[in-house]
C-alpha cells in the first residue's frame, strides 16, 4: 500500500532527523515571511517595496545556486547544512537586535533578505541531494511529499504564531515593532534547532566528484546535463512557471489583507495558515501516491489549476471566498511542487544531484521577473486585479509551454540506463518489496509519454550522444 511508505520513510533514523531539522527550520522561514511582510507594510505601504525586499531573497539564488550544487557534490552535505543553519541563527539574532533598538529601517530588511537568500542558495541543493542518499529509491515520492508536508505544516502554525504574538504584544498598536523582534528571537531558536537535529544524522552525505575538479567547469557540466536530457529540462520549465507567477500571491498577500479585507497581522497569519491547511493535504496525498500513472499529465493540470485558482482569488473580496479559495490554491500547489520535485529527483544520476537541484533553484531565482511587473499593476490598479493578472498569464505560458517546448510533453520518459531499484537490490530483497506490492524492473511511467513517441525517441538519442561524448 502507497500510504504504508509514509511511515516506511519516517522508520529511515538519518531521514527522520532530517525531516525534523527541515521542520524547524520551516516554521522559521514561514514565521519570518509574516513578521518581515507586515513590519514592511508598516514602514512603507508599498508593495513594490514588498516586491524589493522579496527580490534581495531571491537573487542570491540567481548568484549562488550554483555553486551551491557544487559544493553539495564536493563536501559533506550534512556539515554543509549545519554551518547554513547556525549562520541563520546568528543573522537572525542580530536583525532581532536592530528591530528591538527602534531603529529599523526598509534597509535592513533588504541586506538581512540577501543574507539570507545567499544561506539558502548555498545550502539549500545540500539538502535536497541528500534525501535519496537516506532513503530507498522506491519511497522518493514519498519523502518529497513528507518535505513537503513538513513546509506547509510550518505554514499552518507558524504565521498564525507569528501573526498572534505581533498583535497580542503590540497590543493593538501598529507602530510598535517589539512584537516583531519577539518573533525573529524565536525564529533564532527554531534555526539551532534544525543545525542541532542535523548532528544526529549518521551519514555525511560524501559525495564522489573530486576536490580539485574545476568549480566552473563542474557548473557547466550540470547545464550540459538537462540540454541533453528533455525530461530534466522540461520539468525545470513548470517549475520556473509557477514561480514565476504563482508565487507572487506569497508577496502580496500583506497588501491584499490590508487593501481588500481590512484585516490585521493576525487575519494575515490566519490566511497564511489557511493556505498551509489545503497545502498539507496535497503534499500527504503525493506523498501516498508515488505509483501515480501519467504524472506528466496530472504536473501540467496542477499548473492550469493553480494558476485559474490564483485568478479567482485575485476577483475575490468577501473573507469567506478568499478563505476558501486560499485553501484550494494551498492544495493544489503544494501537489504541483511535490510532484515536481520527486519527478526530478527520479530523472538525475546520484553523482549529478547537487548541481541538478541548484539549476532547479536558481530557476527559482528568477521569480522577481514575476513578481515586479504583478507590483506594478498593484500599485497602479489594485492588488485584485494584480493577482488576476498573475493566474491568468500561469495558465498563458503553461499552454504556451507545451505547444511550444517539446521538452514539456516527455517529462515522463524513463531515464536511459536507469535501474529501477529492485533490480539494484539482491534478489531477496527485490522479492520482498514484490511482498509490498513493487514490481522488479517497472520504469516509471514511461509508456505515459505527453505527446509523439518521436519526441520521446529524440529525447533517448540525444541522451545516447550525451554518454558517447562522455
Amino acid at each position: 500500500m502507497a500510504s504504508r511508505d509514509i511511515w516506511q520513510a519516517l522508520a529511515v533514523r538519518d531521514f527522520l532527523w532530517l525531516w525534523i531539522g527541515s521542520l524547524g527550520s520551516s516554521f522559521a522561514m514561514n514565521m519570518q515571511i509574516i513578521a518581515r511582510g507586515w513590519l514592511v507594510y508598516e514602514l512603507t505601504s508599498s508593495p513594490i517595496d514588498l516586491g524589493w525586499v522579496t527580490m534581495s531573497f531571491m537573487v542570491p539564488t540567481v548568484l549562488f545556486s550554483l555553486y551551491g550544487g557544487v559544493l553539495a557534490d564536493r563536501l559533506p552535505k550534512k556539515k554543509v547544512i549545519v554551518w547554513a543553519q547556525a549562520l541563520n541563527c546568528a543573522a537572525t539574532v542580530i536583525m532581532a537586535v536592530i528591530i528591538f533598538s527602534g531603529a529599523v529601517t526598509f534597509w535592513d530588511f533588504l541586506w538581512f533578505g540577501f543574507f539570507n537568500g545567499t544561506v539558502l542558495a548555498l545550502s539549500m541543493p545540500a539538502r535536497q541531494a541528500f534525501v535519496p542518499e537516506l532513503i530507498p529509491e522506491r519511497l522518493i515520492f514519498s519523502a518529497m511529499g513528507l518535505n513537503t508536508t513538513s513546509w506547509n505544516l510550518a505554514r499552518i502554525v507558524g504565521p498564525a504564531l507569528a501573526g498572534f504574538l505581533i498583535a497580542v504584544i503590540a497590543g493593538g498598536d501598529k507602530t510598535s515593532t517589539f512584537g516583531v523582534g519577539v518573533v525573529y528571537i524565536v525564529i533564532a531558536c527554531l534555526y539551532f534547532v534544525s543545525a542541532v537535529t542535523m548532528l544526529f544524522i549518521g551519514k555525511s552525505g560524501r559525495a564522489g566528484v573530486r576536490r580539485k575538479a574545476d568549480a566552473w567547469r563542474d557548473m557547466k557540466e550540470g547545464l550540459a546535463y538537462v540540454r541533453a536530457r528533455p525530461p530534466v529540462l522540461g520539468l525545470i520549465v513548470l517549475s520556473i512557471i509557477p514561480f514565476l507567477f504563482g508565487m507572487p500571491l506569497n508577496t502580496l498577500l500583506p497588501a491584499f489583507n490590508n487593501d481588500v479585507l481590512g484585516g490585521g497581522p493576525d487575519d494575515l497569519g490566519w490566511l497564511v495558515s489557511a493556505m498551509g491547511a489545503g497545502a498539507i493535504v496535497g503534499s500527504l496525498m503525493m506523498a501516498t501516491m508515488g505509483d501515480l500513472r501519467r504524472k506528466g499529465t496530472w504536473l501540467i493540470l496542477t499548473c492550469i489549476g493553480w494558476g485559474g485558482a490564483t485568478v479567482l482569488f485575485g476577483l475575490s473580496e468577501q473573507l469567506w471566498i478568499v478563505m476558501t479559495v486560499i485553501v484550494g490554491i494551498g492544495w493544489i500547489s503544494s501537489w504541483n511542487m511535490s510532484l515536481n520535485r520527486g519527478m526530478l529527483q527520479m530523472q538525475v544520476e546520484d553523482r549529478m544531484r547537487g548541481r541538478i537541484m541548484s539549476i532547479d533553484m536558481m530557476s527559482h531565482g528568477l521569480m522577481p521577473l514575476g513578481v515586479f511587473p504583478i507590483t506594478y499593476i498593484a500599485e497602479t490598479y489594485s492588488v485584485g486585479t494584480a493577482l488576476a493578472a498573475s493566474g491568468a498569464a500561469f495558465v498563458l505560458l503553461t499552454l504556451l509551454s507545451v505547444l511550444f517546448i517539446p521538452s514539456v510533453r516527455v517529462t515522463d520518459q524513463a531515464r536511459v540506463g536507469r535501474k529501477s531499484a529492485a533490480e539494484r537490490k539482491p534478489r531477496g530483497a527485490a522479492a520482498q518489496d514484490v511482498g509490498h506490492g513493487a514490481v522488479p524492473g517497472s520504469a516509471p511511467d514511461s509508456a505515459s509519454v505527453i505527446g509523439p513517441g518521436g519526441a520521446a525517441e529524440s529525447g533517448a538519442r540525444i541522451e545516447a550522444r550525451a554518454a558517447d561524448r562522455g
